[in-house]
């Protein structure tokens, strides 16, 4: 059984089997990549000449994450990339090898690098530039800094779920930290993303009494439109008592783990069998990924953004604006775009200087482009078309 304590690499993984993923789309592996072997899936990579869009997905999710928009974009005449970020999936060490240990190496995860692993994609398949990059919940963030800090390279920028708002001050000015506060709360409260640095975080969710595909069908269904307490409103302030209202996945009881907070909500059989953006077999997808692989990965994310130490480099670029064409997309159900008070409208009036459109679509949650997919496209293509008028 997977532990977050793992010494030896594992095996390198092979390419998803064609049978697993939609027609038109494609498993393989670019190497050399800023020091990995980054697994990938491409549409519209049939034909050379074509623009591409390189898409970057969040925690925890793949690039399978993408599944159901890639195609209609390349049938719009782009070639679609969708990477396993660092740290998820099959994308490994250059040298074939993963180490989910929770005291391995941080400085990998921070987010210039992250940053540098998409820039180095792109030079790998041979582009000198991206028609736009689209990035989902932590793949925004990535996108995010793709658009600040390389516009030459990335020329348009489609956030979603989470908002941008701005790179760090010049000079450090933590937020407090919010956790004593939540703790002497009436109902004692924890932030999901302080907790996803511990150590027993992985173990928790690998290991949890429901096992990893019951575990992710609560996580995603809690998270989704399907849940009916997802009715996201704005926040007055980074306050406990504000944040208090968030759902329990992000501010979560404090004696419980993540496996226990979602537990709490796992749908019926019958929301399961109905539950046509997320399928039995391609939850299997999914479960079957973290199984392999755990969750450390991931969480190792979360470890590097909380690490002022690791990120203090893009203090450098602290009053700059996102200065190529940008939009928003996001469920009309997701929090994720209010779990930061004030974030979303800074980013429409301030961080970013052409901010084209701001979509929020019903029927979705927080996994918008799984949950509510032709409506994405459909934003999608019309920012793009939207650039090429004026």
């Amino acid at each position: 059984m997977f532990s977050d304590k793992v010494e030896a690499p594992m095996q390198s993984p092979a390419a998803l089997d064609t049978d697993t993923l939609p027609p038109g789309i494609r498993s393989r592996f670019v190497r050399d990549v800023n020091g990995l072997t980054m697994h990938i899936l491409e549409a519209g990579h049939e034909t050379t000449g074509r623009p591409c869009l390189l898409l970057l997905h969040g925690f925890p999710e793949l690039a399978y994450s993408w599944r159901k928009v890639m195609v209609p974009l390349a049938r719009a005449g782009y070639h679609v990339v969708a990477p396993d970020q660092r740290g998820y999936g099959r994308t490994t060490f250059s040298d074939g090898g993963w180490n989910g240990d929770y005291d391995g190496d941080l400085a990998p995860f921070r987010f210039l690098n992250l940053l540098r692993d998409a820039l180095c994609l792109i030079d790998a398949l041979g582009y000198s530039s991206v028609a736009a990059v689209f990035g989902h919940d932590f793949g925004s963030m990535v996108a995010a800094d793709c658009a600040l800090i390389r516009p030459d390279i990335f020329r348009s920028v489609a956030l979603m779920s989470a908002p941008f708002g701005g790179p760090p001050p010049l000079t450090d000015q933590p937020r407090p930290d919010i956790n004593a506060a939540l703790a002497a709360l009436d109902r004692p409260r924890k932030h999901y993303g302080s907790y996803y640095t511990t150590t027993p975080a992985n173990d928790d969710m690998v290991n949890c009494p429901q096992g990893i595909k019951d575990f992710l069908r609560a996580y995603y269904h809690h998270k989704s439109a399907d849940w009916p307490g997802n009715r996201p409103f704005p926040l007055a302030d980074w306050t406990a008592e504000e944040l208090a209202q968030l759902p329990t996945y992000y501010i979560m009881d404090l004696g419980d783990n993540m496996a226990e907070t979602v537990a709490k909500e796992m749908p019926t059989a019958a929301d399961i069998e109905h539950c046509a953006w997320l399928t039995n077999d391609e939850l299997v997808v999914y479960s079957e990924e973290y199984s392999r692989t755990g969750f450390q990965g991931g969480l190792n994310w979360y470890r590097s953004r909380l690490d002022t130490s690791l990120n203090a480099d893009k203090a450098l670029f602290a009053g700059k604006t996102i200065d190529v064409p940008a939009c928003f997309v996001a469920g009309a159900s997701d929090w994720g775009m209010r779990q930061s008070p004030g974030t979303l409208e800074i980013m429409q009036t301030t961080a970013c200087s052409d901010f084209r459109a701001l979509h929020l679509l019903d029927g979705a949650g927080h996994w918008v482009q799984q949950e509510q997919p032709e409506a994405v496209v459909e934003c999608l293509l019309a920012f793009l078309a939207d650039q090429k008028v004026k």
